[in-house]
């Protein structure tokens, strides 16, 4: 037997997730059951695009359910006492500073499933999270990512 993909996720990004698949299953299905139920009142399905649209719409919607599920289903919760204090891991928030004349950046570490960069949310998975992971205040470290390789100095992690 397969065993399925774990990811790990805060209990808050968790929470966030079980949110939104209520609100799919709740509120955005039956939108999209009624949307059907309109469009197959105008008659010939084979040219009506409402139909078509309505179609596309409830298949991302299942899949988008179905996906949440499993994301849920297999959530490894990360936890504080888990974790070292000292070192940029899953779950951290860590400040660094690009050198020699960058800005100073601030992100959390997340799993995959609730990353969201626009809120300072960044997947253990990209580049930027692989180069800091397992690193500690202070150091400095390369990291190579698709616009090309940058060098950041470690100011904070909590």
């Amino acid at each position: 037997m397969v065993s399925e993909k774990k990811f790990p996720m805060t209990a808050a990004g968790k929470l966030k997730l079980e949110e939104e698949l209520e609100y799919l299953k709740t509120v955005k299905r039956k939108e999209v059951v009624e949307r059907i139920k309109i469009a197959r009142s105008y008659g010939d399905l084979s040219e009506n695009s409402e139909y078509d649209s309505a179609k596309e719409d409830q298949a991302f919607v299942e899949g988008k359910i179905s996906s949440l599920e499993s994301m849920i289903r297999n959530a490894v919760i990360i936890t504080e006492d888990e974790q070292k204090t000292d070192e940029v891991q899953l779950g951290k928030t860590v400040t660094f500073k690009e050198i020699p004349d960058g800005d100073e950046e601030t992100y959390t570490i997340v799993g995959s499933a609730e990353a969201n960069p626009m809120e300072g949310l960044i997947s253990n998975d990209s580049p930027i999270a692989k180069g800091l992971i397992g690193r500690k205040t202070g150091d400095k470290v390369k990291i190579i990512t698709p616009g090309g390789e940058m060098s950041v100095e470690i100011r904070e992690i909590k």
